[in-house]
């Protein structure tokens, strides 16, 4: 004898018993659509398991079978037309699920990943591809499976408890150097030798500034010193109080501080390079020492383009695989390109030994360990790298101006300290 109620009601079919409970839906006509689940051999059973469907479909935790039944391929695509982060950001979500995440669950459901099924993906990438790879495909694929739960699974299947399983030591960190005032005048001069005197220019500014590489690409003569804040196109109209302030604190000018103004970064999409606003929004102010005041005051007078720091050709420089054609050479070296067939010949660059073979972003690690010597206050140093405080700390605590002007002076003392150096005879 088959048990009904409004909502649940079970019935038999050859020898077994199946259940079916109203999913909370309605058809287009109209009528309740009902979900089922048979292979029951107990009646009692299979009604209590329709009253408990019920139960979560009250509570809201409920995942109905077609949506259970939801191809992992097209929850990637829903997933990803869902995301709204920085454009590289969401560029490197998309690289990962396409080429690693789809191909490997292309003919499975969401439902169908559990725990084991994680932990085996987990290994088969880890033997893919290198460490630091794998953890980040893994960070994707964990956010993917959060965000399915509870609408197509109840519960994401990603395993956040101790590791099982054998042991997997962590990955090496980069070995780094410490940053001598040597090498980077060594650096300034390659880069004067390979793209001019606007390649000096730049490498000081990366070592006294800490700015990321993409935002010195971007920088233009209207953030720059001497124009800036003058020159400020202050786009925003409730920044107002900011660029007042700044026009009394910045600039050229007797008890003003030189500086620099951060508010973009370049970066390829769809084949184009554009502008987009500073990593984490990170904009900011940063003050510079007088030597290097005097070095871009000199650089912009030399030219009128687009950009402070110009490529070869006077494009910007994150145009041109600045890491591969720029960096290189000027950190590893190269011999003097000479000969009539030479198109533009150089001198030698000697290697750089404390950075040859070493990314061009160690020396915004270089001028952080600078800041952390000289012992300036975190607030003030984490403010220069673009990074926020968290909690009460980042809450009450402000960069002054005695802060921004102790900064200034060390860095200008660490340049005069190795001109004296430097103008010492050989013994």
């Amino acid at each position: 004898m088959a048990r009904r109620t409004l909502d649940v009601y079970t019935e038999w079919r050859g020898g077994t018993c199946r259940v079916k409970w109203w999913s909370g839906e309605y058809h287009a006509n109209d009528r309740k659509r009902f979900e089922s689940l048979g292979g029951f051999t107990d009646e009692d059973e299979a009604f209590k398991h329709g009253l408990d469907m019920l139960s979560e479909i009250r509570r809201g935790d409920h995942v109905a079978n077609r949506d259970g039944a939801t191809l992992m391929t097209d929850w990637l695509d829903d997933w990803l037309d869902g995301m709204d982060h920085a454009h590289l950001t969401e560029k490197g979500y998309r690289s990962k699920v396409e080429n690693h995440i789809r191909p490997y669950f292309k003919r499975t459901t969401v439902a169908e990943i559990d725990v084991l099924a994680w932990r085996a993906f987990r290994k088969h990438i880890n033997k893919k591809v290198a460490a630091g790879t794998a953890k980040n495909v893994m960070m994707v694929l964990n956010m993917v499976l959060d965000d399915a739960a509870p609408r197509l699974i109840k519960a994401s299947p990603v395993e956040r408890t101790k590791q099982r399983g054998k042991y997997q030591k962590k990955t090496k960190r980069e070995r780094k150097r410490d940053m001598a005032l040597e090498a980077v005048e060594q650096l300034a001069r390659n880069a004067e030798t390979y793209f001019g005197y606007a390649g000096y220019v730049f490498m000081w500014t990366m070592a006294c500034t800490g700015m990321r590489p993409a935002e010195l690409y971007a920088l233009t003569p209207d953030y720059c010193y001497p124009n800036w804040p003058a020159s400020d196109p202050r786009t925003d109209p409730d920044e107002e109080e900011r660029y007042e302030e700044e026009a009394e604190r910045y600039g050229k000018g007797e008890g003003l501080m030189p500086a620099i103004r951060v508010e973009r970064q370049v970066q390829h999409e769809e084949g184009e390079l554009r502008c987009f606003p500073p990593k984490y929004g990170s904009s900011r102010t940063l003050v510079i020492p007088p030597f290097l005041a005097e070095m871009l005051e000199k650089l912009l007078t030399s030219h009128d383009r687009e950009w402070v720091f110009t490529a070869i050709e006077g494009g910007c420089l994150g145009s041109v695989a600045f890491d591969s054609k720029y960096w290189r050479p000027i950190a590893d070296g190269e011999p003097a390109r000479e000969g009539e067939r030479v198109r533009r010949p150089r001198a030698a660059m000697p290697a750089v030994s404390s950075f040859k073979g070493r990314r061009l972003y160690l020396i915004r690690h270089g001028h952080k360990a600078w800041l952390d010597e000289d012992g300036h206050s975190r607030i003030a140093v984490e403010s220069r790298m673009g990074h926020e405080l968290p909690g009460v700390e980042g809450t009450y605590s402000s960069v002054t101006v005695a802060m921004e002007r102790a900064i200034m002076k060390k860095l200008q003392e660490r340049w005069e300290s190795l001109q004296e150096r430097l103008s010492r005879p050989e013994s």
